[in-house]
């Protein structure tokens, strides 16, 4: 639970007796490979903090098609927000790529602590307001620029990311086939 402090304290320092409080309302959750943390058509009922591997978020379109909206690694948050936030059943998956470790919150945990801890309300305020942004920023690409552009934000922006995800879920995430962007990365190579 000290990585769950200190990602916290990156936005709002907290007291020791803060904490303790704060920690009660997260569980530590393993992962495996391939295992599905949220799965379409359940009920949603955590927010997870990733501690440790690579998750992807995404969706089956009516044509058997897989959406990616999301990768998360160390210090990231996902869910279905949707289904969480309005309490509905799951629409997307949340699968992990690589062995991990997360944290888990309850929406009922997370309201809990907004309204007791002021601090709790800004971190959380201050994560959404990223994630909001971020979300912004990946439509705008995704609707006004070519694949190579994508394919360079993503490598700038993700590096790690480009060598540790396979590449037909780059692919998928960028919104090309397998095979441009096969072109893609030779084309970013020379």
């Amino acid at each position: 639970m000290n990585r769950l402090r200190e990602h916290i304290e990156a936005i709002t320092p907290l007291t020791d007796e803060e904490f303790d409080y704060i920690k009660n309302f997260f569980v530590l959750k393993n992962v495996r490979k391939n295992q599905f943390l949220v799965h379409e058509g359940d009920e949603v009922k955590y927010e997870f903090l990733t501690l440790d591997g690579i998750y992807k978020v995404f969706y089956i379109d009516e044509n058997g098609k897989e959406h990616i909206l999301q990768f998360a690694k160390k210090n990231w948050w996902m869910t279905d927000y949707i289904g969480f936030f309005k309490q509905k059943n799951a629409t997307m998956f949340v699968e992990c790529l690589q062995d991990g470790a997360v944290v888990c919150l309850t929406l009922e945990g997370r309201e809990k602590l907004s309204l007791e801890l002021h601090k709790m309300e800004h971190f959380f305020r201050i994560k959404l307001m990223n994630g909001y942004i971020a979300l912004q920023q990946r439509i705008m690409l995704l609707l006004s620029s070519t694949p190579q552009q994508r394919y360079e934000e993503f490598s700038k922006l993700y590096p790690d990311l480009i060598t540790q995800i396979p590449k037909k879920y780059v692919a998928e995430y960028l919104g090309v086939s397998r095979e441009t962007l096969s072109r893609l990365y030779s084309n970013s190579n020379k």
